[in-house]
């Protein structure tokens, strides 16, 4: 008697293949460094005033500079970061339909834990700095209880269950 259950499809009569739908375009990485919040003047009032950043905005640009992310950043990923900027600086100068805007562009980068967890970014020295053990630094439940063993040899009486 052979295994159990049906025997298996025919692999030429199957509906799903998971196959990609469009292939994979490799691309060769280049990473680019941060370029500075530019200075430039925009009009305002019929007249050309120099823009302003607001000091959250440079604060903003800096914890960018200075996430892990960033050494993935290539220079159109800067560019767009920039162009995020100037929304940024316009949600913070009170124009609040910025908003979702500005949502959705740092949700790109990774912004916020589940957007990192959407984009599958994960901290590699988490793991090295608790050696393994959870979060907590708290160690594991094998650790603590590995060595204890049932004084019945993990049999159950009778009646009683476990």
């Amino acid at each position: 008697m052979a295994g159990n259950g049906p025997a298996p499809k025919d692999p030429n009569r199957r509906q799903r293949r998971n196959k990609e739908a469009v292939p994979q375009t490799v691309l060769r990485w280049e990473r680019a460094e941060a370029p500075e919040l530019p200075d430039f003047r925009i009009e305002q009032d019929g007249d050309l005033v120099e823009f302003v950043w607001p000091e959250r905005t440079r604060e903003w640009w800096q914890s960018w500079i200075d996430s892990p992310q960033a050494e993935h950043f290539g220079s159109a990923d800067w560019q767009y970061l920039l162009d995020t900027a100037l929304i940024h600086a316009r949600h913070w100068k009170g124009d609040k339909t910025a908003a979702a805007e500005l949502r959705l562009r740092v949700s790109e980068f990774g912004s916020t834990p589940s957007s990192r967890a959407r984009l599958r970014m994960v901290f590699a020295e988490a793991d090295d700095a608790d050696q393994g053990r959870g979060s907590s630094g708290v160690p594991s439940a094998r650790e603590r209880y590995g060595n204890l063993r049932s004084i019945n040899g993990g049999r159950t009486e009778p009646g009683k269950s476990t």
